[in-house]
C-alpha cells in the first residue's frame, strides 16, 4: 500500500515530464524512425542521425557521440527506432548524471540568500514564487525582494506569491533603485532571522552592458551586508530559446557568478535538447526544470527521467 502511494508523486511527475517534452521527442523519434526504416546503417545514416540530434538542440559534440555510439558493431546491420532512443538515452544520462544536483539551502547562513538572474520573459518571477511555496512547506521562514522594479506586474506578481506561501515581500516603488532594495531587504531578513530570501531581478538581455552592470552592482551592495552573499545565484533559463541559452549562460555567469540553472518551458519547444548541450559545455549544476504553469511542474532535475523523456521512451 505504502509503496503505491509513494510511486504516485513520480509516475504523475513523469507524465508532466514525458508530456512536456513530447515536442522534442516525438521530433527526434520520427525523424529516427523514417531513418531507419529505409536502410541498413551506415555512415551516411550515421550522419543523417547526427543532424536529427543537432535540430533538437543537443549541441555537436553530444550529437557526434550518440552517433558513434549508435554505429558500434551495428555496421550494415537494420537497426531499430528503438535501439537508436535507447542509445540517445544512455548518451544524454552520462552528460546530465554529473550536474543533476539538488539546490543545497545552507541552514547555518541566515538568511540563504538566493539571488535570481536571466533575460526578459524566462520566467524569473514564477520560478522565485514556485521555490517560496516549496521552501516554506519544508518549514523554512522565507522572505523575498521584489529587485524587478521596472516591471509593476513583477512586483504585484511576487506579492501574490508572498500571500500564498505566507512570505514576507520588500518591494519599492516602480522604477526605484534595485540596488538599495537588496541591501534593505537582506538587512531586514537577517533583522527578522529568516531563513532564505530570495531576490528577483529585472529581466535583461545578457549583451546590454550598462544592465549587467546594474547586476554586478546589485551583488555587490549585497556583499555589504554579507561578503559571503548571494549564497546561490540561479540563472533561469527559457529553453524555446535554443542555443542562445548558450550565451545568456556566458555572459551571467561572468557578471554575477551564476552557481546553478532552471530550465523553464521544456513544455514549449521542440529543443529541449539544448538543456544537454549546456551541461556538456558549461558544466552548471541544473537543480530544477519546468514544464507547465502549476508548482508542481517545477521540479528536482534528474538526469535519468529527463534522458529517458527526450528520448521518448515509455517507462
Amino acid at each position: 500500500m505504502s509503496d503505491s502511494t509513494e510511486d504516485k508523486p513520480k509516475q504523475s511527475w513523469w507524465r508532466r515530464l514525458s508530456g512536456g517534452l513530447k515536442r522534442t521527442s516525438t521530433s527526434l523519434g520520427t525523424a529516427v524512425a523514417d531513418l531507419v526504416t529505409k536502410r541498413k546503417l551506415d555512415r551516411a545514416m550515421l550522419d543523417d542521425i547526427e543532424d536529427v540530434l543537432l535540430r533538437a538542440d543537443l549541441g555537436t559534440a553530444v550529437a557526434e557521440r550518440i552517433a558513434e555510439a549508435v554505429g558500434e558493431g551495428r555496421y550494415d546491420k537494420a537497426i531499430s527506432a528503438d535501439e537508436v532512443k535507447a542509445v540517445v538515452a544512455t548518451e544524454v544520462e552520462k552528460v546530465l548524471a554529473p550536474v543533476a544536483r539538488p539546490l543545497v539551502i545552507d541552514d547555518t547562513l541566515k538568511p540563504f540568500v538566493i539571488l535570481v538572474v536571466g533575460v526578459n520573459g524566462s520566467g524569473k518571477t514564477t520560478t522565485i514564487g514556485k521555490l517560496a511555496a516549496k521552501l516554506s512547506a519544508e518549514g523554512r521562514k522565507v522572505m523575498m525582494a521584489a529587485g524587478d522594479t521596472f516591471r509593476a506586474a513583477a512586483i504585484e506578481q511576487l506579492k501574490v506569491w508572498g500571500e500564498r506561501t505566507g512570505s514576507p515581500v520588500i518591494a519599492g516603488a516602480q522604477g526605484s533603485d534595485s540596488a538599495s532594495l537588496a541591501f534593505n531587504a537582506l538587512t531586514e531578513a537577517r533583522n527578522e532571522k529568516r531563513d532564505v530570501l530570495l531576490i528577483d531581478t529585472a529581466g535583461r538581455l545578457q549583451n546590454k552592458a550598462e544592465l549587467m552592470n546594474e547586476l554586478e552592482k546589485m551583488v555587490r551592495v549585497i556583499r555589504r551586508v554579507d561578503a559571503l552573499a548571494p549564497h546561490a545565484v540561479l540563472l533561469v533559463l527559457d529553453a524555446t530559446v535554443g542555443q542562445n541559452a548558450l550565451s545568456q549562460v556566458e555572459a551571467f555567469h561572468r557578471t554575477a557568478g551564476v552557481t546553478g540553472l532552471v530550465m523553464t518551458k521544456l513544455d514549449g519547444t521542440a529543443r529541449g535538447g539544448i538543456l544537454v548541450a549546456l551541461a556538456e559545455k558549461h558544466k552548471l549544476p541544473v537543480h530544477f526544470i519546468g514544464v507547465g504553469e502549476s508548482i508542481d511542474d517545477l521540479a528536482p532535475f534528474t538526469a535519468r527521467d529527463f534522458a529517458r523523456a527526450v528520448a521518448g521512451i515509455e517507462t
